[in-house]
């Protein structure tokens, strides 16, 4: 048996991995063209670190897929452990993690924020750099997270109530071109075709882990926003969204929001916006009252015309 088909039976069992982790998500941003190393113990996987490399210009690349907000490892944890047990775990399984990887020319992986014991990766000559998320993760009544809005969050959110009504649609197609209008009024290529989005949105609803929700007008039914979300045992993910250019001001985002955290109160699951690290992006989730929550992404470069390139750049 090889590694992947390992992997995707542990993904069957062991129900606390990442959607992005998961074996089914990496088939289709990867198109399948993904591997993974293992530690085994006895048989039993107690750790998985899966990969993606693009081989260009002759060099090999890991790096991240298309809509894929993080790929590190996963690591089981034994019952019960001290601290410092787990720590010293954490050094023996990644670091097996790491030597088992291919010879690379470059890394570049995010990983999820659950991941805080780097110092393998840093002993191994992996640099990391801080970015982040915005989670809400303390949800128990919409009520008590609603008295954390922003007041422009709120108004935008009335505002948006007398114009627009939610509605949760299949049509990609359209989804695709709400998201494609957002790109085009900042003249930027949208970095995913919908013949991708298209294979992601297959998977997920296989796995019943999808909902596409639309702010539409209560006139004329014209679409102002549209979102779509993901989500695995732990979390809702804000996976893309998009608004049509010319109603920006309907507010229709903000309630689009609203009902995808009450759908994670409903489930008991954490809001989990994605992040940006775009200025405007980020004061929109901050309005929300969310948490601030860092991560790591874990860089690596072996190849010397690489690294020239990089300090080059820099400059």
């Amino acid at each position: 048996m090889t590694n992947k088909e390992k992997y995707q039976n542990f993904c069957k069992l062991e129900k606390n991995i990442p959607i992005f982790n998961q074996s089914w998500w990496l088939d289709a941003v990867c198109n399948h063209d993904w591997e993974v190393v293992l530690i085994e113990n006895n048989g039993e996987i107690i750790a998985a670190m899966p990969y993606f490399v693009i081989k260009k210009l002759g060099f090999d690349i890991i790096s991240m897929p298309k809509l894929t907000q993080n790929m590190g490892p996963y690591i089981k944890y034994p019952d019960n452990q001290k601290y410092h047990k787990k720590l010293s775990y954490e050094k023996e399984v990644m670091t097996k993690l790491i030597n088992k990887l291919p010879a690379f020319d470059s890394y570049s992986k995010n990983f999820n924020y659950s991941i805080t014991n780097l110092l393998p990766f840093h002993w191994k000559g992996f640099k990391q750099s801080t970015r982040y998320t915005y989670i809400l993760d303390d949800m128990v009544e919409l009520e008590s997270v609603i008295d954390n809005f922003s007041s422009e969050c709120r108004n935008n959110i009335e505002k948006a109530r007398r114009k627009v009504k939610i509605i949760e649609d299949d049509n990609l197609g359209e989804f695709y071109k709400i998201v494609k209008m957002s790109f085009d009024r900042q003249n930027i290529n949208i970095p995913y075709s919908y013949n991708f989005l298209k294979m992601i949105d297959n998977a997920s609803t296989n796995n019943n882990s999808r909902k596409i929700l639309f702010a539409i007008d209560q006139n004329n039914d014209e679409v102002h926003a549209a979102i779509y979300l993901i989500w695995d045992g732990k979390s809702v993910y804000l996976l893309a969204s998009g608004g049509n250019p010319s109603l920006r001001n309907s507010g229709a985002k903000y309630l689009l929001v609203l009902k995808a955290i009450t759908f994670a109160i409903d489930n008991g699951l954490i809001f989990d916006f994605e992040g940006s690290m775009i200025e405007n992006v980020e004061k929109f989730n901050r309005s929300f009252g969310a948490r601030q929550q860092p991560y790591s992404n874990i860089t690596k470069i072996n190849s010397h015309v690489l690294g020239i390139k990089k300090i080059l750049k820099e400059l």
